[in-house]
């Protein structure tokens, strides 16, 4: 997009925000996430992870969210990115209907890869499932991008839920930066510890393998991060 034309989308994009209350827009809920994290891979070893989240909700109907993660070792960069949007038409039925876009980089070796994944969700409190198609361009060293269509998912369960943590544990193969292959399955215990009304303590603990049976599937990456959630 050229900068003239930027320059004339500024200022739209101020005077709706501007003038939000006047289509009674109302956020609804806000929040966003910081966290520091640690991973062990077979290809890069140990990895440092920075990370940071934020979202948005209008109305109880449409949500906004996004985040930016950097990672790094010794000579390698990960970027990743992702930006969500989530439609939840229904009051009384947990379920939306999202679209989200991810890109994950590591500028050493030239490799992009960038996905757009349209998928459903059914997000119960005890437990929850999300469905779709991850769409996925990726290239290396510069060669043309390949396509590829892969089968997204992730289910939950939370077994404990108190007004003091909150427990739970996740498997599939997306997440808020990542849509890998059928075959690369993340296991992840989660816990979040509230604080106050609005700070929460955050952990996450995650095992990924490479591979469906038993013949192939091998240990890819352990990981654990930790960090902060402000909402209001």
């Amino acid at each position: 997009m050229k900068t003239s034309i930027r320059l004339l989308l500024l200022p739209l994009l101020f005077f709706c925000i501007q003038n939000a209350h006047t289509l009674d827009i109302e956020i609804t809920r806000a929040d966003v996430e910081a966290y520091l994290g640690g991973n062990y891979t077979r290809s890069s070893h140990f990895m440092g992870e920075i990370a940071g989240i934020g979202a948005v909700q209008l109305n109880n109907i449409i949500g906004f969210r996004g985040g930016l993660s950097l990672g790094r070792t010794l000579i390698d960069t990960d970027i990743n990115i992702f930006i969500t949007t989530e439609y939840s038409p229904f009051k009384k039925i947990p379920l939306s209907f999202s679209l989200a876009y991810i890109y994950n980089g590591l500028p050493e070796y030239k490799a992009h890869a960038n996905s757009l994944v349209p998928f459903v969700s059914y997000y119960g409190k005890i437990a929850g499932i999300s469905l779709g198609v991850n769409c996925r361009f990726s290239s290396f060293f510069g060669e043309k991008a390949e396509f590829e269509s892969v089968v997204s998912f992730y289910g939950y369960v939370n077994f404990l839920n108190t007004e003091k943590i909150f427990m739970g544990i996740g498997c599939g193969n997306l997440k808020d930066f990542h849509a890998n292959n059928l075959g690369a399955i993340s296991l992840n215990l989660y816990a979040k510890i509230p604080i106050t009304e609005k700070f929460t303590l955050i952990n996450d603990l995650e095992y990924m393998q490479s591979g469906m049976d038993g013949l192939t599937a091998t240990l890819f990456k352990i990981s654990f991060h930790t960090g902060v959630k402000i909402s209001w």
